[in-house]
């Protein structure tokens, strides 16, 4: 009863969610994501032969998981998964939702697939041209970058293309937020718009087909093996989603919680300090197979290309000090210190400026 009466107030004045309501169940799809990929990572560290490739491929297992639960509740609820749970339905913009259709008959089958489409597919390629971003840029870092001269070229091409098409995408949502935060729109994101849809909240009439809804019908006795293995699949993936999404109102404190441990975690590692790390022994002969360096008698040579230092970079772990190119290459490859061999990574490269550069 407490729910019918959350909003009865609202929908008898305007139907029209509020700005916080509808930015706050797009924030709630947001940690899922990392909130996943952070337990597989847990997972594979403790377990790394039965998790570690998924965990590799944490993003793909996030979005299957992800089109079952949007598919699932587009159906059942004319509604994304984080959009029922504020009471919130989708509504087709151009009226092609036929008279008398509840939410439980879910949305038109047009705007059902794009909705599926934005919700699932968009965010997945945006993620993956992110990472490929951030990982050719920091091998346009690597002065010893020797691909290709043709993927050379699309490279600098991408690089130099895809940050105004980043701030094109963020200044888009940030203009449909603000013109939404004004009444100038009945949509928040581009991406409703693109799915032919809006946002409404559910009436008393919503909320209870949704209470009467006893899900699936039952198999006639006839049906083929195909029939009843796709029946029982959606038996099954409808349980799921159903446990999810009530037991979300703890879960969603919990999901807050990872979120916050591992930033604190993975903020903590950006700004690990020297005098926190273990202090390496003074360097001494090594054998070949753990290390096949020497540290050079004149400090100003390199002790892994044993050249004239370039871009002098100091790694955190151990303080020794290489050229730029040397270490990251280095690093990213074997995530080690060349001389003391402990654990590290490239975010404890730190570039030093000597008085007389």
């Amino acid at each position: 009863m407490a729910e019918y009466g959350a909003h009865l107030t609202s929908v008898a004045t305007e139907n029209r969610p509020s700005f916080f309501e509808v930015l706050a169940q797009e924030s709630l799809m947001a940690t899922l994501r990392p909130a996943l990929s952070y337990f597989l990572k847990v997972l594979a560290e403790n377990h790394p032969a039965q998790f570690g490739r998924v965990y590799r491929w944490s993003d793909e297992v996030y979005s299957v998981l992800d089109f079952i639960l949007q598919h699932h509740f587009l159906s059942k609820t004319s509604a994304s998964f984080s959009e029922n749970f504020y009471s919130l339905k989708r509504v087709a913009s151009n009226g092609s939702t036929p008279s008398g259709a509840t939410v439980v008959d879910g949305l038109p089958k047009r705007e059902h697939w794009k909705s599926l489409i934005v919700l699932v597919l968009v965010p997945y390629i945006k993620l993956k041209l992110d990472a490929l971003f951030q990982r050719w840029h920091e091998e346009a870092l690597d002065a010893g970058d020797r691909g290709r001269q043709k993927l050379r070229m699309y490279k600098r091409l991408y690089l130099a293309i895809y940050p105004y098409l980043h701030l094109s995408w963020e200044s888009t949502i940030f203009v449909y937020q603000l013109r939404y935060l004004f009444r100038k729109t009945q949509v928040h994101s581009p991406f409703l718009k693109l799915a032919g849809v809006h946002l409404q909240y559910l009436s008393k009439e919503d909320m209870t087909d949704l209470s009467n809804e006893s899900g699936l019908p039952l198999l006639p006795a006839d049906s083929s093996l195909q029939s009843r293995l796709l029946h029982y699949f959606k038996r099954l993936v409808g349980v799921v989603a159903i446990a999810i999404s009530n037991g979300l109102s703890v879960g969603v404190f919990f999901l807050q919680f990872l979120e916050w441990w591992y930033m604190s975690e993975d903020h903590h590692r950006s700004t690990l300090s020297a005098t926190s790390l273990p202090i390496p022994e003074p360097p001494k002969e090594r054998e070949p197979e753990f290390c096949q360096i020497l540290l050079p008698q004149d400090v100003s040579l390199c002790p892994l290309c044993q050249k004239k230092r370039t871009n002098d970079t100091t790694l955190l772990t151990s303080g020794y000090v290489f050229c730029y190119p040397c270490i990251y290459t280095y690093v990213k490859k074997h995530s080690r210190c060349p001389v003391t061999r402990y654990p590290t990574e490239t975010s404890h490269l730190v570039k030093l400026y000597p008085p007389d550069s």
